[in-house]
């Protein structure tokens, strides 16, 4: 007897149909086709296991299992579940008549319980969009895939449980998941806040700017100033996530296996923080069985780099595209896969080896020589994808000592938002572009060229801070924001002045003796 059931595998976040055909004849040879990897035909031996513990008698009959479509590899351990089903079926031990209705996913174990798999999430969403009326998925994730509506979402927890859904003699039932309570009392909770922030009032302003516009940002201080203490607190002043946001950050996440159980819609942000010894592969993705690597996992969130010079030149370079087409492709001999990485560079620093350089009370005990060579470490291609390059002083002492409460992350949150309104509003029209980081030179002429006085600023500090042409372009766009957080209309001087500001990298004077 033939039967078909339906699965899903994973491609890049996406998930695509898997028919599995189940043929059983007289005999007793088993075999699986369909460009299965090692784990999938391992799924024999768990198979046999789980039916056995779960009262099941195994058919020992001719049977081939073929996985279509058969010119793409299937990997993994989530097709056991479906697999035994179908085995099941093709014996008159399931309902086939009812298989059509239903997606199936999930691990066995040897004792017949179903074990969590990755990509919950894109398969749900898969199912939803062939028409499928129910999905079966390991009961560790329902709560995941039950975030998608229009479906019914069963969670099981043994091949016995799901073998009485299938034949109707369960009263099991679909899981309900209320998004937008979750959205609504998890969205707004931060373990940092800055108001516990003492003093760096510029920096805090910096990092207003840069969240408002969607601005990669770079900070340059000494030991001790501050700067990673502060970018742990920029998720709590990001916008919140849109609901197409929260459902692809999940979906990545869920993907890469990084959801813990029973976890359901991401609702903050992602701040990734990777050490400086990440390889390149880690952080763009790949490996032997393709994962998003650490710039996808930050995908509308953050990517915090701390000790920006001292991840290797391969590492750092391979940023440059990601950072501009918001994406990245990895190709390798067996597969191609893109993965989304529109994310907001945040990148740390000492300003020089010993770390005192610029320091109003510490010497620098490093030469003009050394200081350049450490800057150097970063190339002049990636420093040109960062709009904002900010220098941290050590907070004074009376700053430190000062009990009044400083500004909240909800105030300051709250001009964001509205910021990032107008950009929206401003970016209706145009495809991927959704914040001022985002504007080309067309954009730029269009909404972000200053008033007479605001170009003559540019230009004069421009020459008189010998700032590159690369500086042009960076400096409208923060300008853009600038403005948009002061409700102005029009780019003024006043905006150029203070977008100018952030430019510290810039100014020939960096990295000479003071």
């Amino acid at each position: 007897m033939l039967t078909k059931v339906y699965s899903a595998a994973i491609e890049g976040i996406d998930a695509f149909k898997v028919t599995i055909e189940t043929a059983v004849e007289r005999g007793v040879r088993f075999s699986i086709v369909g460009m299965a990897d090692t784990a999938v035909k391992e799924s024999y031996q768990r198979m046999v296991s789980a039916m056995n513990q779960s009262g099941i008698k195994f058919p020992h009959r001719h049977t081939v299992i073929n996985l279509a479509p058969a010119d793409v590899k299937k990997e993994g351990a989530s097709f056991d579940l479906p697999m035994a089903i179908g085995v099941l079926a093709s014996n008159e031990l399931v309902d086939h008549n009812s298989l059509t209705d239903y997606m199936i996913t999930g691990e066995l174990s040897l004792d017949g319980s179903v074990l969590p798999v990755k990509g919950a999430l894109p398969m749900a969403i898969k199912a939803r969009e062939l028409k499928f009326k129910r999905l079966i998925v390991p009961a560790d994730n329902v709560t995941e895939a039950a975030v998608v509506n229009n479906i019914e979402v069963f969670g099981v927890r043994s091949l016995t449980e799901a073998v009485d859904l299938i034949n109707g003699k369960s009263d099991l039932q679909p899981h309900v998941v209320d998004t937008r309570a979750l959205f609504a009392r998890d969205a707004d909770s931060f373990d940092f806040d800055f108001s516990e922030v003492k003093g760096q009032e510029a920096v805090k302003r910096a990092f207003e700017v840069a969240c408002a516009g969607g601005h990669n940002i770079l900070l340059i201080g000494s030991p001790g100033s501050g700067k990673s203490m502060m970018a742990k607190r920029l998720p709590s002043i990001l916008p919140p996530l849109t609901m197409q946001e929260a459902l692809e950050t999940t979906k990545i996440h869920s993907v890469a296996g990084k959801l813990t159980r029973g976890s359901m819609l991401m609702t903050r942000r992602p701040f990734r923080t990777p050490h400086h010894t990440v390889s390149p592969v880690a952080l763009v993705g790949g490996g032997t069985n393709p994962q998003p690597g650490e710039i996808s996992l930050s995908n509308n969130g953050i990517l915090f780099l701390d000790e920006f010079p001292e991840f290797s030149r391969q590492v750092l370079e391979v940023l440059r595209q990601p950072l501009e087409d918001r994406e990245i492709t990895v190709s390798r001999a067996k597969y191609t896969v893109t993965y989304p990485a529109s994310f907001m560079l945040v990148a740390s620093m000492n300003p020089c080896p010993c770390g005192y350089y610029g320091h109003p009370t510490k010497p620098c005990t490093c030469s003009a020589t050394q200081v350049a060579r450490y800057m150097n470490r970063i190339s002049g291609p990636l420093l040109d994808r960062i709009d904002l390059q900010v220098e941290i002083q050590p907070v004074a002492f009376d700053d430190m000592a000062d009990t009044s409460p400083s500004e909240s992350s909800e105030e300051i949150r709250a001009r964001v938002v509205e910021a990032r309104a107008i950009q929206q509003e401003r970016f209706r029209g145009e495809k991927g572009v959704y914040c001022n980081a985002q504007m080309n030179s067309r954009l730029l002429r269009a909404h972000a060229w200053p008033d007479a006085k605001g170009l003559a600023k540019l230009k004069e500090r421009m020459e008189r801070l010998n700032m590159s042409a690369r500086a042009f372009d960076r400096i409208l766009r923060v300008a853009r924001t600038i403005a948009d957080l002061d409700r102005s209309p029009r780019v003024e001087s006043r905006h150029i002045a203070e977008a100018i500001g952030y430019r510290s990298l810039d100014r020939s004077t960096f990295g000479q003796p003071v």
